[in-house]
């Protein structure tokens, strides 16, 4: 029952993860919202769409179904880079939340005077430790987190809410950058993790029918496939990920009390545990599963020891962008227009030729645009 959430649960949190990341200082900027629910609009819905189409047609996981899907379109392995990529952007995640989460510990242990008198590092790696144990319960901690989450965050708008003054700013490419992380990597578009958890579904249902009947292995990913339509599960998440989003944006700079800190940040810990989980899955395919939780643990740590924070979200921008590019361009322009047609199942032609001139084109152009805003912002 739970894999079948696995999906709205990623919609929900990634954004309530991610959002103090990449929010502008001053959430009142009107031009923000605007670039931000353009984003939403003409990048990420593409994108999730092309991840649930791809995930029909291969009917496996992300790095898997890469390698089906490249051999089926006579392209290059290049393309496969998007499987490699998708998996360390989820880890770079993680890495990056769990060394908030340390920082967010220590802060609220010091408020309580109970500290304890180890470097925020130390706790890092603590804690990543855990979050590697807790994946490998797999789907079972998102709930939990969810659920730690919201009770921290309701503690914290107890103690009210920040004041929003809105107010039109100038608009430039560093805000579109911004709103373009924010409508992509923070809610989840273009990093796998919704072609996963269809992939689980799909194999959840192949299992549950071939229990009752063992001729039922071709039937069951028929069904699987009438039953979750391209529409009936994009849109769900996309409006989602939007409504959750929004809040998301409006609490970004509230300041929590110290027990709505450890909540949330255990929360935290929780959900990178599924990103976690999700690499080493996909590792899996290559390396099995002993060697992709060793080589997942190693590299999560490695970076959340080694690297301060703002790296790892100027490094988070650069690989998700880069695995977003290679997705939408393969989508685009590598996959054969029949096979893409009847896996998004659009009830209407005009709606396929404007997701495909939204992924072959704009998809792409507005990537390039926020990339170029970020360096001109770390430049600057």
């Amino acid at each position: 029952m739970m894999i079948r959430y696995a999906s709205y649960f990623i919609a929900a949190l990634l954004p309530l993860l991610l959002f103090r990341w990449f929010a502008p200082a001053s959430i009142g900027e009107i031009d923000f919202w605007l670039l931000w629910l353009l984003a939403m609009v003409l990048v990420s819905l593409p994108v999730v769409y092309a991840e649930i189409a791809l995930a029909y047609r291969s009917a496996e996981a992300p790095l898997a179904g890469m390698q089906k899907l490249t051999r089926e379109a006579d392209a290059s392995s290049l393309w496969r880079g998007f499987g490699w990529l998708a998996a360390l952007v989820s880890i770079i995640i993680a890495a990056l939340v769990i060394s908030g989460a340390s920082t967010g510990i220590l802060a609220a242990l010091t408020e309580l005077n109970s500290a304890p008198d180890v470097p925020s590092f130390a706790i890092a790696a603590g804690l990543m430790v855990i979050a590697v144990l807790l994946s490998l319960l797999g789907v079972a901690p998102l709930p939990i987190g969810l659920g730690l989450m919201l009770i921290g965050l309701l503690l914290g708008v107890a103690n009210g809410l920040p004041n929003v003054a809105f107010a039109m700013t100038d608009v430039s490419l560093s805000e579109w950058a911004r709103a373009v992380a924010l409508a992509l990597v923070s809610v989840g578009a273009g990093t796998g993790l919704y072609w996963f958890g269809q992939h689980l579904v799909s194999k959840q249902a192949v299992t549950a029918v071939g229990v009752d009947n063992h001729n039922a292995q071709r039937p069951s990913r028929h069904h699987a496939t009438q039953e979750y339509r391209a529409t009936k599960l994009v849109l769900p998440i996309w409006i989602l990920q939007l409504v959750v989003g929004v809040v998301a944006l409006f609490i970004s700079g509230m300041a929590l009390p110290p027990i709505g800190q450890l909540l949330y940040w255990v929360g935290v810990l929780f959900v990178a545990s599924y990103l976690l989980h999700y690499s080493t899955q996909q590792l899996a395919h290559k390396f099995g599963l002993l060697v992709s939780v060793l080589l997942t643990f190693v590299i999560a740590l490695l970076l959340v020891v080694a690297i301060p924070t703002n790296w790892l979200v100027g490094i988070l921008v650069i690989i998700s962008s880069i695995a977003v590019l290679l997705l939408s361009v393969f989508a685009g322009w590598q996959m054969k227009i029949s096979h893409l047609r009847k896996s998004l199942n659009f009830g209407n032609e005009a709606f396929y030729n404007l997701w495909r001139v939204a992924i072959r084109l704009i998809v792409p152009l507005a990537l390039l645009l926020a990339l170029i805003g970020w360096v001109m912002q770390w430049l600057s």
